[in-house]
């Protein structure tokens, strides 16, 4: 069973695939395109799933994993560099 959590593992692989640096659509669309039957076996959060996604960004700006938004609405997620 999906859990929250799993959606910011989702995250990260999208951004990755995606070059380090997205807008939230394109995320959305890879972890749909990707986990689509777990999304939808997922009980609740197939009806919460993006969401999720925007509580999974924010999680890993607090874990310092993607770049601080600086309150901007329309700054691409990005992955730190390490």
């Amino acid at each position: 069973m999906t859990k929250r959590e799993d959606i910011c593992e989702w995250v990260v692989e999208a951004l990755r695939a995606l070059g380090g640096s997205s807008r939230i659509v394109p995320i959305c669309k890879y972890i749909w395109e990707h986990y689509e039957a777990e999304l939808r076996s997922s009980g609740d959060i197939f009806y919460t799933w993006q969401y999720d996604v925007r509580w999974a960004g924010q999680q890993l700006r607090d874990q310092g994993i993607l770049k601080p938004a600086n309150n901007k609405r329309n700054t691409p997620w990005e992955l730190k560099k390490k």
